[in-house]
Order: C-alpha cells, then sequence, then structure tokens
C-alpha cells in the first residue's frame, strides 16, 4: 500500500473539493445521476465500470446462445460457464471498483489493482468462452497444448485473483472505511467472505489438478460440485451487503433502524454460507 498516502481520504477527481467529492460519491450526503458519477470517476474506476459491464453482456449474451443451441445446463463442458463466469465477474468487478471507493487506501495504489484486476477478469472470462465455443472443458484440461495454456492461464489468473483481492480485503481492515452509517461494517463483512470464495475456488482447483494428474479426470470435473454453492453463495456478499447499506442511507428511518438491519443481513448472509459449508463437508 502506499503508506504516505495511507491516511488521505479518497478522492474521486483531482479537481474537486473534498466537500463535493463527498457529496458525488455513492454514498455522499447529496447524491448524484449516474452521468455525474461517471464523469467525476477517474479512469481506473471508468475502466472497471465499462468493462464489468460488458462482460456482464457477455454472459447474458450466451444466455441466448444456450436458448438457440440448447445442450446440457450442467457438466464441465456447456453454455452455463460463460454465462455464469461473466455475469459473476461483471458484477464482481463493478461491486470491487465501486465499494473500493470507500478504502482509505492510496488512489495510485488502488488505481493500479483495479486495473490488474479488470485485465485479470477479462482473462478468465475470454478462456471460459473460448473453450465453450470448441466445445471442450476450460478448467482442468491438459487434452492438447492449447487447452494446457488455457487451463494453467485460468489456474495463474486465480492466484492474481486472490492476490489483488486480499490487497483490497487487507485494506478494509487496517483502517475504518469510509461511507454512510452502516457501510464499514457491509464493506468489511463483504470482503471477509469474499476470502471464503476465494479459499473455496482455490480448494476446488487444487483437488482437480490432483485428480487430473493421478489419471481421473472426470472424477476432477465432478470434484468441484459440494464447493459451488459455497463458491457462488460467498462470492456476492461484497456486493449484496454495501448495496443494501447505501440504500439504507437514502431512506429517512433512524441510525438505530439501519443499524439493526444491516446487522441482521450480516448475520443472515454469514448463516447462509456457513450452511453452504456444511453442505459441501456433509457431501465431499
Amino acid at each position: 500500500m502506499d503508506r504516505d498516502a495511507i491516511h488521505t481520504p479518497p478522492v474521486i477527481a483531482p479537481a474537486l473539493s473534498a466537500e463535493t467529492a463527498t457529496d458525488l460519491r455513492p454514498g455522499g450526503r447529496t447524491g448524484a445521476s449516474a452521468s455525474t458519477l461517471w464523469h467525476a470517476a477517474r479512469p481506473s474506476e471508468r475502466l472497471g465500470y465499462a468493462t464489468g459491464a460488458v462482460l456482464a453482456l457477455s454472459g447474458l449474451a450466451h444466455l441466448l446462445v444456450f436458448a438457440v443451441d440448447g445442450g446440457p445446463w450442467y457438466g464441465p463442458v456447456s453454455w452455463r460457464k460463460p454465462v455464469t463466469f461473466g455475469l459473476s465477474f461483471g458484477l464482481t468487478l463493478i461491486a470491487v471498483t465501486w465499494v473500493t471507493s470507500y478504502l482509505r487506501a492510496g488512489a495510485r495504489t488502488r488505481a493500479v489493482l483495479l486495473v490488474v484486476f479488470a485485465a485479470d477478469c477479462v482473462v478468465e472470462v475470454a478462456g471460459i468462452t473460448v473453450q465453450a465455443w470448441r466445445h471442450v472443458p476450460s478448467h482442468l484440461n491438459t487434452g492438447t497444448p492449447f487447452d494446457t495454456v488455457i487451463a494453467m492461464t485460468l489456474a495463474v489468473g486465480g492466484g492474481v485473483l486472490v492476490v489483488v483481492l486480499s490487497a483490497f480485503a487487507a485494506a478494509a481492515f487496517r483502517h475504518r472505511p469510509d461511507g454512510p452509517l452502516g457501510m464499514p461494517l457491509a464493506l468489511r463483512s463483504g470482503f471477509a467472505i469474499l476470502i471464503v470464495a476465494l479459499l473455496s475456488g482455490a480448494v476446488m482447483i487444487a483437488r482437480g489438478v490432483v485428480l487430473s494428474r493421478t489419471g481421473h479426470q472426470q472424477a476432477a470435473y465432478h470434484s468441484t460440485t459440494p464447493l459451488k454453492p459455497l463458491h457462488g453463495v460467498s462470492l456476492h456478499a461484497v456486493l449484496v451487503l454495501p448495496a443494501l447499506a447505501w440504500l439504507l442511507s437514502r431512506t429517512s428511518w433512524s441510525d438505530a433502524t439501519k443499524q439493526r438491519i444491516v446487522h441482521a443481513a450480516v448475520g443472515t448472509y454469514a448463516a447462509a454460507v456457513l450452511g453452504a459449508g456444511v453442505w459441501a463437508a456433509l457431501t465431499w
């Protein structure tokens, strides 16, 4: 992290005063139109929002491809993968770009991390999409040299995701985030649960690689099934919980009511993640 800037509140645009920037941010006092927020955003934030939107649209487009082409929805070779990965990576990129604006982190460091994260999201979705159109598995597939390159690229990309998102999570816990009432708790909880998603994803890849290299290719493809609910549920807490805190900030409810709702939401989400973890353990 940029230690010289670590105590400086995030600024949306260099030309804006601190007070004006606070007003323009999603949790600001007066709020702002989407157009104003877009023009006030830094280049790295625009890149994150635009790239996330393209990835999400790619997922929706492949949902139409599935409707036309058909085929299985589940399994290592299906249109489900470009659909779910496009939507998940797109929404996650948009969410991370937004929520990290509340972190007390160096602006330059955050910009670099966001650009790396956006590029990695594109690489992950592109690799999965290419393999879907080739009608071959994307992960754990070493059938040909090209398949091996794709599989290894996806694995390395997963490692980059872990590093970048862990850096953001560390920043969230190192200094209390900015934002409206309830946002610091929502943001920290969202990042903590996101780490669960990263760990479960790493476990899926690791187990699949072991089975694949020991000659159990089909078992490798199916070994990820028990952890998929845990991975999917925990992945989007970083969007759902901060979004709830922001929505509550737009209401006229009392601070006590808002706090209770945020605490209840965090507890409910944590219970859902725990339930998915128990199910994974029982079906492993």
